[in-house]
C-alpha cells in the first residue's frame, strides 16, 4: 500500500442535484435559493479535513452537448429542464469553490464523469491512490486496486469487493451491467425487460461481458420476459440497443486536459471572496468562522495585521477627570475622531445618555461611562461635567466627526443642551452609497462585510427578551469594551469606505452634497415630531372596530359558520374544502393561499367571502397600526408623535419612516384619509403640505428627451390627457374621463414596467388591446422606448444605473440566466433612475427650504416628509409667504427640461392641506 496522500476527485454535478433533491431548501432574505450550494460546500468542507494534504479537484458537467449525444440523440433526453432554483445556485457554488481555493474544472463536450476518469486512470498509473466523491452507479467501472469511491453524503465506500457485493458483478463488467439493464437516470436504453438481476445472473452464470453473452446465445435461459418472447430472443432483437449503451455507459478515460493530476493542489482560500460570498449567501455561522480565523491569522503574523487582535486593541475605560482630560487633548490635536452614545433606549426621543466612546485612532478608544446604576458600579464622572466638557468640540463645525448613524447621537444630545455640528461622515451612510444593496448598513454587518471583524454583539453583554438587561444595568468590565469598540470599529470603518468612496467621484459627491447635510436636517424634523388628536383618533377607532364587526358578521354568513378572520389556515379550510373555491396559488409550504393578491383574484372571479376578508383585513391594519397606536406613540415630554427616518433602507434612495411608519397611511380609501385628519396643526398655526405633481414623469420626460413628453410639459398640459389623445387618436379636448383614467394607468405602468397583462388587468381590457396602446403609446413616444433600451443595455454592460445627480443602484441579477430574476433586474433598471432621481431632488429641496427658513425668520418648520412631500407647520398669518417660498425653492431643487411643478395646499390638519 503506497504512503502517498490520495487525489481526491468530487463529481460536483452529482452532488449539486443531490444536495438539491435531498436536503431541505434554504433561501435568503432576498429570496435566493442556497440549500443546495451550502450542502455541496459542507461536504467539500468535510473532505478537505478528512484529506488535507491531498491534491483536489471538483468537477462540474460543462454547458452545451457531449459526444454521447451524437450517439444517441434521446440521451438524457427525458430529463426536465433544470430548476430555476437549482439553477441560480450554480454560479454562486462554482464561485465559492475558487474562493476555497480548490480547483475547478469543467471542459466541454464530456461529462464531469469521463474528467474524472481520465485523472484517476492516469493518476492510479503513476501508482497514487484515488478517492472518488460520488453518488453516481457508473463510477463503480473505475474501481480497481488504486481507486475507490465514496459517497460523502450517505458515507458508503466502494472497493473491488464492495462492487461485488453492492452489484453482483466486478468493476471489469459494471459496463456490460449497465448496457444490459440501462440507466433510467441517463436515458441508456439497455435491453427491454432485464433489470439489475437478470444482467447480473446473464454476466455471473455466462462468465464474461456483452461479447461473450452474444457469442453463447444458446447457454441463456430461456426465461420469458416482457410477455412471450424468451431472453434469448430479446436480446438477439435488442443486440445494437445493447452495445450502443455500452458506448453510452462507457466512461471516457483519455479526454484531452490541461492539467495533469499531480498539479491539482488546493491554493489558499480567498477570505475576502469568500466573505462577500458567505454574506450573500447569509451563512452567518460561516462569517463568523472566517472572522475568528483572520484573527488568529493576524495575532500570529509578524507583520501589522489587518485584523487587530484583543492584545493590540488599546480600550481604556475612563473613570477619572484626568482620564477625561487626556482624552479632551487627543480630541482636540485629532484631525478627525469617532464619535458614538451609549444609551437606555433605542428610540432617540426616549433614550437617557449612559455612556459616551470616542476614537482618534484605529486600536485605540475609551469608553467615558456616566450613568450605570447596578449594584456595586465604580463611581464615575458627572453626566453633566462630562457633557460639558465635550459640548465645545461636539458643537465646532470645523471640528471632523465620524459617527455610526450620527443622528441617532445627535437627537439624543439634543435633550442635554448640545447641537452637534460638524459631522463630516457617517459609516451608514458611506456605506450605503457606496453600495444600497451590497449589505445591510448596521455595524455588524459592515465590520464583517469590510473588515472582516466579527463585533461584540449587543446580546452577548445583555441578554435577550425579556430578560434583557439596559445598558446602564451592564457592568463596566462588559461594557466598556463593547461601547469602545463601537467607536474604534466606527473610525476603522470609515478609512475603509471613504477611501472606496474617493475613487468613485460622483458617489463621494452624493455622500458630502445630499446624504450628510441631510442629517441635521431630518434630526430637527424628528425632534421637534407632529401633532395629533389622540381623541380623534379614539372615536375612529371605535368607528373602526364597528365596521370590522359587521363585516365578521357577514363573513360568518357567508362561510356558514364561525371562524378567525386572522387565520390563514381557517380561512383556506372554509374556501378550499368547504365552498369548494379551486386554489389558485399555493404557499412554500404547499398549502394553498389566503394572500392578498389571491384574495384580489377570487373576489374578481365573483367570490364575495374574500372581498369580504380584504375589506376586514385592511380596516384591522389601520386600526391596529394607526388609530389604536398612534396615541400611545405621543411622547409625554413634548405630546408629539416624532417617527424616526431611515436614510439607508430603501435601496433607490427614498426615505422611509418608523414608529409610526407615515409612508403607508393609505391616501385612496375615506378610512386611510381620515387618518391623516387626525395629524393637526396648534392653534393659531396651519398646516402646509407641499407636493410635486408627477415628478417621476417629468424626470421620464428629461431622461428619454421625446419631444411628445416635453412638449406636454413644458406647456402645462394635462400629461395623462395628452397622452389619451396620442393613444386613443381623438382631439384633446375630446378625452373622456375614462381614456384619461386608461392613459394615467399606462404612463405610470410603463415607468414601472408593467407589462401588456398587467395593464390589461389594471384598466380591464383583454391583454390584445392592451399591448396595443403599449404600442400606440411607443409610437407615439418614440423616446421613452429608447430610454427603456439605452438603460437595458447599459445595465446590463456595468451592472448598475445612476441618477441624475450620480446615485448608483447596483442590479446583480441583470445578467441572471432565470428569466424571472433577469427581468425583475431589467423593470428596476429603468425604475430606479427615474425613483432615484426623484429621491435626490425630495432631499436637496428639504436642503434648500431648510436653509431658507433659517435665514426667512418665519415661525415654521417641516414636521413630515412623505415621499415627494413635505409636510410644514406655519404660523397662520406667515401662510402666503411661506407657500410662495416652498413653490420657488422647491421648483429649483434640480433642473430639468421640463418644469418642477409644486402644488401646495394649506389646512387645519394633513388631510385638509394635501
Amino acid at each position: 500500500m503506497t504512503d502517498k496522500a490520495p487525489l481526491i476527485l468530487v463529481d460536483g454535478s452529482s452532488y449539486l442535484y443531490r444536495a438539491f433533491h435531498a436536503l431541505p431548501p434554504l433561501t435568503t432574505s432576498k429570496g435566493l435559493p442556497t440549500g443546495a450550494v451550502k450542502g455541496v460546500l459542507n461536504m467539500l468542507n468535510s473532505l478537505r479535513k478528512q484529506y488535507p494534504r491531498s491534491p483536489f479537484a471538483v468537477v462540474f458537467d460543462a454547458k452545451g452537448k457531449t459526444f454521447r449525444d451524437e450517439l444517441f440523440e434521446d440521451y438524457k433526453s427525458h430529463r426536465p429542464p433544470m430548476p430555476d432554483d437549482l439553477r441560480l445556485q450554480i454560479e454562486p457554488l462554482h464561485a465559492s469553490v475558487k474562493a476555497l481555493g480548490l480547483p475547478l474544472l469543467c471542459v466541454d463536450g464530456v461529462e464531469a464523469d469521463d474528467v474524472i476518469g481520465t485523472l484517476a486512470r492516469q493518476s492510479a498509473a503513476a501508482g497514487c491512490p484515488v478517492v472518488i466523491s460520488t453518488g453516481d452507479k457508473d463510477m463503480a467501472q473505475l474501481v480497481d486496486e488504486h481507486i475507490t469511491l465514496v459517497n460523502t453524503m450517505s458515507g458508503t465506500v466502494l472497493d473491488i469487493p464492495g462492487v461485488h457485493e453492492k452489484f453482483g458483478v466486478g468493476p471489469e463488467c459494471i459496463i456490460d451491467f449497465l448496457a444490459l439493464m440501462g440507466d433510467k437516470s441517463d436515458n441508456i436504453p439497455g435491453v427491454p425487460g432485464v433489470g439489475e438481476k437478470t444482467a447480473s445472473g446473464l454476466i455471473t452464470g455466462i462468465g464474461g461481458g456483452l461479447d461473450m453473452i452474444y457469442a453463447n446465445l444458446d447457454k441463456v435461459p430461456e426465461l420469458t420476459i416482457r410477455g412471450a418472447k424468451k431472453l434469448p430472443e430479446k436480446l438477439l432483437e435488442f443486440k445494437e440497443m445493447a452495445y450502443l449503451s455500452y458506448q453510452l455507459a462507457t466512461i471516457k478515460v483519455d479526454v484531452e486536459l490541461d492539467i495533469r493530476a499531480d498539479a491539482l493542489m488546493p491554493g489558499k482560500p480567498d477570505r475576502e471572496a469568500l466573505m462577500a460570498l458567505y454574506q450573500e449567501l447569509e451563512f452567518r455561522s460561516w462569517v463568523e468562522d472566517l472572522s475568528r480565523e483572520a484573527k488568529a491569522v493576524a495575532q500570529g503574523a509578524a507583520s501589522a495585521p489587518v485584523e487587530a487582535t484583543a492584545a493590540e486593541v488599546k480600550y481604556e475605560i475612563v473613570l477619572d477627570q484626568a482620564g477625561l482630560e487626556r482624552w479632551l487633548d487627543k480630541l482636540r490635536s485629532a484631525d478627525l475622531f469617532a464619535f458614538d452614545t451609549e444609551t437606555t433606549s433605542i428610540h432617540a426621543q426616549k433614550a437617557e445618555l449612559v455612556g459616551v466612546s470616542l476614537a482618534v485612532s484605529a486600536n485605540e478608544a475609551a469608553y467615558i461611562p456616566v450613568a450605570h446604576s447596578y449594584m456595586g458600579v465604580p463611581d464615575q464622572l458627572d453626566r453633566d461635567a462630562v457633557v460639558a466638557a465635550l459640548k465645545p468640540l461636539l458643537e465646532d463645525p470645523n471640528k471632523a466627526k465620524v459617527g455610526q448613524h450620527a443622528k441617532y447621537d445627535m437627537n439624543v444630545l439634543a435633550h442635554y443642551g448640545v447641537e452637534m455640528q460638524g459631522i463630516a461622515f457617517d459609516t451608514m451612510l458611506e456605506s450605503y452609497v457606496l453600495n444600497s444593496t451590497a449589505t445591510r448598513h448596521d455595524m455588524d454587518s459592515l465590520a464583517l462585510r469590510y473588515l472582516g471583524h466579527s463585533t461584540i454583539h449587543f446580546e452577548d453583554i445583555a441578554g435577550k427578551g425579556a430578560k434583557q438587561l439596559t445598558f446602564d444595568q451592564i457592568a463596566l468590565e462588559q461594557a466598556g469594551p463593547y461601547a469602545a469598540e463601537d467607536a474604534d470599529i466606527t473610525l476603522r470603518l470609515h478609512q475603509t469606505l471613504w477611501a472606496k468612496l474617493e475613487a468613485e467621484p460622483s458617489l463621494a459627491k452624493v455622500l458630502r452634497e445630499i446624504e450628510m447635510p441631510l442629517v441635521p436636517v431630518l434630526a430637527r424634523i424628528e425632534r421637534y415630531g407632529a401633532l395629533v388628536d389622540a381623541k380623534l383618533l379614539g372615536i375612529q377607532s371605535i368607528e373602526l372596530g364597528d365596521k370590522m364587526t359587521a363585516l365578521q358578521r357577514e363573513a360568518f354568513e357567508l362561510a356558514g359558520e364561525e371562524f378567525n378572520l386572522g387565520s390563514p389556515k381557517q380561512l383556506g379550510t372554509i374556501l378550499y374544502e368547504k365552498q369548494g373555491i379551486p386554489v389558485i396559488s399555493k404557499t412554500a409550504k404547499g398549502q394553498p393561499s389566503t394572500a392578498e393578491a389571491v384574495l384580489a383574484e377570487l373576489a374578481e372571479q365573483g367570490y364575495p367571502l374574500p372581498q369580504v376578508i380584504m375589506q376586514y383585513r385592511t380596516l384591522s391594519k389601520l386600526k391596529s397600526t394607526y388609530t389604536d397606536r398612534l396615541p400611545e406613540q405621543i411622547n409625554p415630554r413634548t405630546g408629539r408623535i416624532h417617527t424616526s427616518y431611515h436614510q439607508a433602507v430603501a435601496a433607490t434612495g427614498r426615505l422611509s419612516s418608523s414608529d409610526p411608519n407615515l409612508q403607508n397611511i393609505p391616501i385612496r380609501t375615506a378610512e386611510g384619509r381620515r387618518i391623516r385628519q387626525a395629524f393637526v396643526a396648534p392653534k393659531g398655526y396651519k398646516l402646509v403640505a407641499a407636493d410635486y405633481s408627477q415628478i417621476e414623469l417629468r424626470i421620464m420626460a428629461h431622461l428619454a428627451q421625446d419631444p411628445g413628453l416635453l412638449h406636454a410639459f413644458q406647456n402645462g398640459l394635462d400629461v395623462h390627457k395628452a397622452t389619451a389623445a396620442e393613444v386613443f387618436g381623438v382631439e384633446l379636448d375630446e378625452v373622456s374621463n375614462d381614456q384619461r383614467r386608461k392613459a394615467k394607468a399606462i404612463n405610470f405602468g410603463l415607468i414601472y414596467g408593467m407589462s401588456a397583462f398587467g395593464l390589461a388587468k389594471q384598466i380591464d381590457v383583454d391583454r390584445k388591446q392592451a399591448q396595443a396602446y403599449i404600442d400606440r403609446y411607443f409610437t407615439r413616444y418614440p423616446g421613452v422606448l429608447g430610454y427603456m433600451e439605452r438603460t437595458r443595455a447599459q445595465a446590463g454592460e456595468q451592472g448598475f444605473v445612476e441618477t441624475l445627480f450620480g446615485r448608483r443602484l447596483y442590479l446583480p441579477d441583470i445578467n441572471a440566466k432565470n428569466q424571472a430574476l433577469r427581468k425583475g433586474a431589467e423593470r428596476t433598471a429603468i425604475n430606479a433612475p427615474m425613483q432615484g432621481t426623484a429621491a435626490d431632488i425630495i432631499k436637496r429641496a428639504m436642503l434648500t427650504v431648510d436653509a431658507w427658513l433659517a435665514e426667512s425668520g418665519l415661525d415654521a418648520r417641516v414636521i413630515m416628509q412623505v415621499h415627494d412631500e413635505l409636510v410644514l407647520e406655519v404660523r397662520e398669518d406667515q401662510v402666503p409667504q411661506l407657500s410662495e417660498g416652498l413653490r420657488t425653492h422647491m421648483a429649483a431643487a434640480a433642473e430639468l427640461a421640463v418644469p418642477l411643478v409644486v402644488d401646495v395646499g394649506v389646512g387645519d390638519n394633513w388631510d385638509e392641506a394635501h
